[in-house]
């Protein structure tokens, strides 16, 4: 079983679908995602309706292959007893084999999408950029059916994810042949994304996901030999007179995350304590003790005491987590972290990103993660709905949390804590972080379901008290016990 998932570049398809074309009859590899269109909106139908037959469905249809593979599915819906009605775009540049099979077996054309049980999205595909036209954005701005898009969401750049003015907004999104980066990052824009094979033979991905079963498989737990130290010490400096609760949720998720030992070293101590009495506090990096790894930053200030404990801290040979506060430092000095031989993981939001850059993420986060993880010689955890990890010279990592209740106050204190216990453990700081990116997200959306009413806004408190249940969601795809 793959360990990832991987997302493919519009030139990365374009070339494998060249080298398919070598190999299948022409048509095949449409007719191939035509049938996989139709299949799944026949599912749709078959759920939201109770059946197939007698029920109505509107292609959306523009120029090029993608309104094509709209239109042979459309044919094979109307073969099954559907009564489907193309409205199309740009009536010159139609798919002429596809528009003719629709014909043949049925199906209409129309300039109005009428009352449909369902929307099929065929307006553009991996070839478009930008928004969506004046008509097509009137005609879906207008839709109150279920939509389901062929490959992408219409008006939604394959690539980046990026929306510059009106996009369709699916429910379900079929992919063919391959994932691409809209399905990870602008996956709120994808609905349920079902992938559609088509034989294209893929190179190795350079933006990937990982699969949850690889996380719980590879999550440390204790072995026969273990004991609290062997499964690895985190130190958590974090939190100030200003901020204790940071230092609350940065320890308190370590503690969650594995079963080693954590070591706090801060003016938190009397809170840390009263919330975690398994931690061990002090009031000086210096009086820890030995740890494996450091957390720093969260509510922990700018002053002089700050900026003397992290560089302390950086000064070790022991993998770093810097956040927050400990980023806003980094920004004017970021030569603490350039020169670091031993790993160092930084994780901005999109504001504390301009801060160590100089410049706004912009659309393309994918690239500009990339380029601050290659220019600093670090591990980057770019925060958002879709949370990227680049580290140098490797792939970037994706993670779609599948909604956005973690986007509360002190949620960020909780992943740092995660990512610094999993660096304590021993595993790869990429990993650490992707992986402390999923179990946080899944412990959010775990916090919401368990929040009175369920669906509640939530709390960090509430997101860090379901790391764990997180991890053993994780655990049990892996291990089934």
């Amino acid at each position: 079983m793959s360990t990832q998932r991987g997302y493919f570049t519009v030139d990365e398809v374009r070339a494998a679908e060249a080298e398919l074309f070598t190999r299948v009859p022409e048509g095949v590899p449409m007719r191939r995602a035509a049938h996989g269109l139709a299949t799944v909106v026949a599912g749709e139908l078959r759920e939201r309706t109770g059946g197939v037959a007698g029920r109505a469905v509107t292609l959306l249809v523009g120029s090029g292959d993608n309104g094509g593979d709209a239109l042979w599915a459309g044919a094979q819906l109307r073969r099954r007893g559907v009564a489907v009605t193309a409205v199309l775009l740009n009536p010159e540049r139609a798919h002429a084999k596809g528009l003719a099979a629709l014909r043949k077996a049925g199906g209409r054309v129309a300039g109005q999408v009428g009352d449909p049980d369902l929307v099929i999205d065929g307006i553009v595909g991996i070839s478009g950029h930008g928004a969506l036209r004046p008509r097509a954005a009137e005609i879906v701005a207008a839709l109150d059916a279920p939509i389901v898009a062929a490959d992408l969401p219409s008006g939604v750049d394959p690539d980046t994810g990026a929306i510059e003015g009106p996009a369709v907004r699916a429910d379900v999104t079929v992919a063919f042949g391959a994932y691409k980066p809209v399905h990870a990052l602008a996956a709120a824009q994808c609905g349920r994304i079902e992938l559609v094979p088509i034989g294209l033979r893929l190179p190795e991905p350079n933006l990937a996901a990982l699969e949850p079963v690889s996380i719980g498989a590879a999550w440390p737990v204790p072995g026969p030999a273990d004991d609290k130290y062997t499964q690895g010490v985190t130190g958590v400096c974090a939190g100030s007179a200003t901020y204790p609760g940071a230092a609350v949720l940065c320890a308190g998720a370590a503690v969650a995350a594995t079963s080693g030992m954590v070591r706090y070293a801060g003016t938190g101590a009397t809170e840390v304590l009263n919330h975690f009495p398994e931690v061990i506090a002090t009031q000086t990096v210096a009086a820890a003790g030995r740890v494996q790894s450091w957390v720093f930053g969260p509510g922990a200030g700018t002053d002089a005491d700050a900026r003397k404990r992290l560089t302390e801290i950086l000064s070790t040979d022991l993998p770093v987590v810097v956040d927050a506060d400990g980023l806003t430092l980094l920004a004017s000095e970021p030569w603490l972290v350039r020169d670091r031989a031993a790993a160092t993981v930084l994780t901005p939001h999109a504001g504390e990103f301009a801060r160590l850059t100089g410049r706004e993420v912009g659309a393309d986060r994918v690239a500009a993660v990339r380029e601050l993880a290659d220019s600093w010689q670090v591990t980057v955890l770019l925060k958002g709905r879709a949370t990227l990890v680049a580290a140098p010279d490797r792939p970037a990592l994706v993670n779609d949390a599948g909604g956005s209740w973690a986007a509360t106050a002190g949620a960020g204190d909780v992943l740092s804590g995660i990512i610094g216990a999993l660096l304590a453990a021993g595993r790869d700081p990429a990993w650490s972080a992707a992986a402390a990116a999923r179990v946080h997200a899944l412990a959010a959306n775990l916090a919401a379901l368990d929040a009175a009413p369920a669906g509640a806004p939530i709390s960090a408190s509430l997101l860090s008290a379901h790391v764990r249940p997180a991890i053993g969601v994780l655990r049990r795809l892996a291990h089934p016990f």
